[in-house]
């Protein structure tokens, strides 16, 4: 059984910082493109970062830039997203996603929230 289980979200301050993780069971994660998004209330679910199989590329949204981190341990079959410097516009429910570069077979996590408020 596929599982992607998000955690690490929760209420913060501006400026603060917070690390999600997402830990992959059911598929060989090493084998899989992974990626954050996010969703806020009323808005669609758009691309955080992407990080490559052995993690030897990733790629950001241009306002996440410098400010989040996406990395993995696939020892672990887990990837992270550090965010620092936190913003209210950065409260959002992020979700992982694994996507095979082979198949383009596809899986999503539940979901954490993330509340960045004062």
């Amino acid at each position: 059984q596929v599982q992607l289980v998000e955690s690490g979200g929760g209420l913060v301050q501006p400026g603060g910082s917070l690390r999600l993780s997402c830990t992959a069971s059911g598929f060989t994660f090493s084998s899989y493109t992974m990626s954050w998004y996010r969703q806020a209330p009323g808005k669609e679910r758009e691309l955080v970062a992407t990080i490559t199989t052995a993690g030897g590329s990733t790629n950001y949204a241009d306002s996440m830039k410098g400010r989040f981190t996406i990395s993995r341990d696939n020892s672990k079959n887990t990837v992270y997203l550090q965010m620092n410097s936190l913003k209210p516009e950065d409260t959002a429910v992020y979700y992982c996603k694994a996507v095979s570069p082979f198949s383009y077979r596809t899986y999503w996590g539940q979901g954490t929230q993330v509340t960045v408020s004062s």
